[in-house]
């Protein structure tokens, strides 16, 4: 009779599903950074990722919410939310790294284009509320919750007020580079919104 060991079957499931998405979002995140969203296509992002269309396909609805979900995903790798300690201290620090990221060469092109082509095609822009504007706020929720908790701001203050007036000044200076968006700025908004929210603005 064989003594020889039998072979453990071959590792099947989620390890190798994340590594196949991994290297999806990192392929598509690396063309739409050199090409635009416009001339990200599957087939190309399948050929750089070493897999089938039909592997994207079976996670991905289209084009528009895969390039999002690869844009998201490098922002959020690059710029976790964090937790300073302090409500004005954990904006100023995504202040910093949103503005590190936009004054990036291949990083700003790479939102401001996105930001472009979804004004003019209503199916890339449902993906891009879904995909990229509604996931970075709920990853940056935290930070309006931990300050209710800490008593800096009063109980009942909206997370998305106060996200958007901590995002609008940012965006609108970002995009019309009409005044410098550096280190100063970010920590006049940091102080303008945490100042803002401990009087009650967004409750």
């Amino acid at each position: 009779m064989s003594t020889r060991p039998i072979p453990s079957p071959p590792k099947r499931g989620r390890p190798r599903s994340g590594r196949t998405e991994k290297a999806i979002l990192k392929a598509a995140s690396e063309l739409v950074t050199s090409s635009g969203l416009a001339d990200m296509t599957i087939e190309g992002v399948a050929q750089r990722a070493g897999v089938g269309k039909a592997s994207i396909y079976r996670r991905w609805p289209s084009k528009g919410a895969l390039a999002f979900d690869a844009v998201v995903d490098t922002i959020l790798s690059t710029q976790p939310t964090p937790d300073t300690g302090s409500f004005e201290g954990d904006l100023l620090q995504v202040a910093r790294t949103w503005i590190g990221g936009a004054r990036g060469r291949r990083g700003g092109r790479t939102v401001a284009g996105l930001i472009a082509e979804v004004q003019s095609d209503p199916d890339l822009a449902a993906a891009w509320r879904e995909r990229f504007v509604s996931r970075i706020r709920r990853e940056r929720r935290p930070i309006v919750e931990r300050a209710i908790e800490r008593g800096e701001i009063p109980a009942g203050s909206d997370p998305e007020v106060i996200m958007d007036l901590f995002y609008g000044p940012l965006y609108h200076r970002y995009l019309n580079g009409h005044l410098p968006l550096d280190d100063a700025f970010a920590k006049r908004v940091a102080r303008m919104v945490a100042a803002a929210a401990a009087d009650g603005a967004a409750a």
